[in-house]
């Protein structure tokens, strides 16, 4: 994917005494995951159109830990941690973007106890900055006039405060913008949270994500927007349990920029 798509290094930037705005922080889901490579690499696509100086870690990535820690190996995690930031302290790293609330929340919160602290920011956070400073010019295209709900990811919003941002873009796209009974400060998890992406869901009456799906089932959208890779699959999981991938589209928020700007 690095030699289609035009994603550097930190070790080929750092060998040609260059310094990129940002490390692109791509997280394990969007490392190997078939569906979230896709989100990946529709992000790349909006940082190469907007001429963002970026680079990737590439092999010399690790785990953030989040899953770990959330599972409760706080051993484990801090191994992970201090890897990763012994990494990114020796290129010098300043800002982080990631595409994955989980990461997001790790590197932001809990990786300056251990010796890293960045400037952490959502890939929704970036995008909006970047559509703010002029450098990304956002046409409704195909999603003019279309159903849009937003599911919030948990490590987003409820953890860290970020609402307005996906939603901010949802509505630039010309999307009509329909919330869950279930929102913002009162959303419902996807189900995926605290390392249960893993393991298989304990007992009760119904798994979560179906839960979830229902809710965005009610606003009777034509896409659900997503801005987590987690949420994605489980969301996804959940129109596919309901039979109703053939009219309802599954999509995160780099996804529908990049689909409207044809890139």
């Amino acid at each position: 994917m690095a030699e289609q798509m035009n994603v550097p290094t930190m070790a080929e930037m750092f060998a040609a005494g260059q310094s990129p705005e940002v490390l692109f922080w791509v997280g394990c889901a969007g490392s190997f995951d078939d569906r979230a490579k896709k989100i990946t690499k529709a992000f790349v696509k909006i940082l190469n159109k907007a001429q963002v100086s970026f680079a990737v870690l590439g092999t010399e990535e690790s785990c953030s830990g989040d899953p770990a820690k959330r599972a409760g190996n706080e051993f484990l995690f801090q191994m992970q941690a201090v890897t990763n930031i012994e990494v990114m302290n020796a290129y010098g790293v300043k800002k982080v973007v990631t595409a994955c609330p989980h990461c997001f929340n790790t590197l932001k919160n809990e990786y300056p106890g251990l010796g890293g602290t960045y400037e952490v920011v959502h890939h929704t956070q970036f995008l909006k900055q970047l559509l703010t400073e002029g450098r990304i010019a956002m046409e409704g295209g195909s999603f003019k006039g279309k159903r849009i709900t937003f599911h919030d990811p948990c490590y987003l919003g409820r953890a860290n405060g970020v609402y307005e941002a996906p939603r901010d873009l949802i509505r630039k796209l010309d999307a009509e913008l329909v919330e869950m009974k279930s929102c913002k400060q009162r959303g419902l998890c996807c189900g995926a949270g605290g390392a249960q992406m893993f393991k298989e869901a304990e007992q009760g009456n119904k798994e979560v994500n179906t839960e979830r799906t229902e809710q965005a089932l009610e606003t009777q959208p034509e896409i659900i927007a997503a801005g987590c890779p987690f949420c994605n699959t489980m969301m996804t999981d959940g129109v596919k349990n309901k039979e109703k991938e053939g009219s309802i589209a599954v999509m995160d928020v780099a996804e529908l920029i990049a689909q409207a700007e044809d890139l």
